[in-house]
């Protein structure tokens, strides 16, 4: 998903999500539909690593520091992040993401620096103000596949091939 100039693009590479994919179509037929569930499923599951606190990779996040001192949830503090979860779907593809600016270091992780201030300046969740020459977000990946949501997708692309079978 993108933000005005900018675009990140993470694919999930599975032998198994990719050959069941390619069996299904083989059929030539519309797969919007299975394609839409993917989607949905992955925009679900989306959402709920922003209620676990946990990632793709069954990894707890490391709590913020304002969940630290006041409690909470991590990423949810005004809750915008979760709030932008969107899919799209096609006859061929599925995809979710979110489309805040800030989106990617939260997802990866990295230094943030100020642009032409000696320090950056910010307010901590206690109401005290600090300068500080950098912070180092760390990662809290919320997009991905995790082993559940592979099985699902799994048996998506199953169910819509036995379909095809079935219809004859």
């Amino acid at each position: 998903m993108a933000v005005p100039g900018i675009a990140i693009r993470m694919e999930h590479n599975d032998a198994k999500i990719r050959a069941k994919l390619l069996n299904l179509l083989a059929f030539g037929r519309d797969q919007s539909d299975a394609m839409r569930d993917i989607a949905i499923l992955g925009g679900s599951s989306t959402r709920e690593r922003f209620r676990t606190e946990v990632g793709p990779d069954g990894k707890r996040w490391k709590p913020s520091l304002r969940v630290q001192i006041s409690g909470g949830r991590t990423l949810t503090q005004d809750g915008h992040l979760g709030d932008s979860i969107n899919i799209r779907s096609g006859r061929d593809f599925a995809e979710w993401g979110v489309n805040r600016i800030y989106a990617a270091i939260h997802q990866f992780g990295g230094k943030i620096k100020p642009k032409s201030a000696a320090s950056l300046r910010f307010r901590l969740a206690n109401g005290a103000f600090v300068s500080a020459k950098s912070v180092t977000i760390p990662a809290r990946p919320y997009l991905g596949i995790d082993a559940g949501d592979e099985a699902d997708i799994l048996d998506i692309l199953q169910s819509r091939i036995q379909g095809f079978v079935n219809a004859g």
